[in-house]
Formats: structure tokens, sequence, C-alpha cells
């Protein structure tokens, strides 16, 4: 049942994750704040681990693997989100630029792990994009756009593109438990540094900023990313990755709900496009 309901859960909590940093970014900067998610993940995690009799990497090249992948999609991709965010740059771009991954996934995987992708599959992504690109249309704004922040969304597109085929290739037969109490802990020293060089540190603690940060710890952290490694394990990356193209039209519809955002023609349109574009890539 957890197999089958995987994407669709999948899909829903991950596109909590922008309502998520929305709601937390104006009381921590975004190091900080993501610092000290991955250090309360880890505290939440050490223990089960320990409990569960949790099968740890047999070697040190192992470890290594497991934790680049963790450093990639942890503490690249969400630093780079919030990061773009934090600098300016409009959450419909951020969308935009990161709703590249599915197709840069599909170019790479056939080279890097020999996954065929169809024709079928191929028109399924480009509408995929396209339909991102309507359900964020009316939320782009280009002039004036932050280079920092357009580099931060970059960065975020390369490690979350490199980071799930790295997850593929080298972490898809890790234990569960001990890969993410590994990569959680290598992303909290890799990002802790910067939080302490490069920001304030100041953290205004209020019931919505708590809010914001037990449900990225709890839901997104420990929910959203053990599904998604067990769709990795159990499917091809560029299926797997496909399911990204639903976030946008999956977190305007949260947007509208939460904070009432309009939902305009163009991005009803484009959610029909990019669902289909998802089906045609995960049909069979």
């Amino acid at each position: 049942m957890l197999v089958r309901a995987a994407p669709g859960l999948f899909v829903l909590l991950w596109s909590t994750g922008f309502i998520g940093a929305k709601l937390g970014l104006p009381y921590a900067e975004p190091l900080t704040f993501l610092s000290l998610r991955f250090a309360l993940v880890v505290a939440l995690l050490a223990p089960f681990a320990a409990a569960l009799g949790t099968r740890w990497p047999r070697n040190t090249w192992e470890l290594v693997h497991v934790a680049a992948a963790g450093v990639l999609l942890h503490a690249g991709y969400l630093s780079g989100v919030f990061c773009a965010i934090h600098q300016g740059l409009p959450a419909g771009v951020v969308s935009l630029i990161v709703g590249l991954q599915p197709l840069a996934t599909a170019v790479v995987a056939p080279r890097l792990l020999g996954e065929r992708v169809t024709p079928r599959q191929w028109l399924g992504f480009a509408l995929g994009l396209i339909g991102v690109a309507l359900v964020v249309w009316d939320k782009l704004r280009w002039e004036g756009i932050p280079l920092a922040g357009f580099a931060s969304a970059a960065l975020a597109l390369v490690s979350i593109t490199a980071g799930t085929l790295y997850q593929k290739r080298h972490g898809a037969r890790a234990d569960l438990a001990a890969a993410s109490l590994i990569q959680f802990t290598a992303s909290a020293l890799v990002l802790a540094p910067f939080a302490y060089w490069l920001e304030s540190r100041v953290i205004v603690w209020s019931g919505e900023f708590l809010f914001a940060l037990g449900w990225l710890v709890l839901v997104l952290s420990l929910g959203a990313i053990s599904l998604l490694y067990l769709m990795l394990r159990r499917g091809e990356a560029a299926r797997v990755t496909s399911l990204f193209y639903l976030t946008p039209p999956v977190t305007a519809i949260l947007a509208w709900l939460a904070f009432g955002e309009t939902l305009g023609s163009t991005a009803i349109a484009g959610m029909g496009l990019a669902i289909t574009g998802v089906w045609l890539v995960m049909r069979g």
C-alpha cells in the first residue's frame, strides 16, 4: 500500500516545502534555518537508528557515497532554494528554474544509469515543463532579478539533479535509517560553518516559525525524503523525478487554500498539462 501511495503522497508532502519556507524565512536567515532543521532531524533520527538495529555502511567509500548524495539533496538543493527566495528572487522564477530538473535528469540518466527514455516520455517531459511554466506564469517577474538569487536557484537545480542521480546509483541499497542519519549529519556539518560566517544567526522565535520548523522537520525531512528514497530504490530516476513537475501545481493549490492566492485560467491549464506530462512519463 505504501509503494502504491508513495507518488501521490510524496507530491503532496513535497509541495508543502515552499509553504513552510514562506512561513519560516521571515524569522530566520536561510542557512541558520536549515542548520537548525538538519540538527533537529539528526536528534530525532539517532535514537531510532540505534534502536532499530540499523545496517551501517560496510566501508569508508560507501559512507562517503551516502554522505555525498545527502549533501547534494539537502544542503545544496535546499540552501539554493531558501537563499534564492531570501535574496528576492520571486518564488515563481525559483519554481521554473528548479522545474527543469526532471528534464535535466532525463538527459543525463541514459548516459549515467543506462536508463532508456522513450519518445513518449520525452513528450511527457516537454508537456510537464510547459505546464510548470503556465502554472507560475502570473508570478514570473524577470525585471530586476538579483544575480545572486539566480545563482542560488541554479545551484538548487544542479544539486537536486546530481543528488537524485547519485542517490540512485550509489545509495539505493543503503539502509534507509542509516542513510538518512548520515546524510542529514553531513548536511548540517556542511551548512553550519557557512551560517556562522555569513549570517547573524538571529532567530525570532514565534508560533509561526515553530510551526514551519516542525513541519519541515517531520513532514519534509523525515516523511517526503523517505518516500523519495523508496521510489528511487524501486523505479527509474527519470520516471521518479517527473513527479517534481506536479510540485508547482499542488503548491499553487495549497497557497490558494492557505494564503488566498489567486488561481487563473492559465495556471489551471498548466496543471492539466503537467498532469498529462507526468502520466505520459509514468505510464507502464
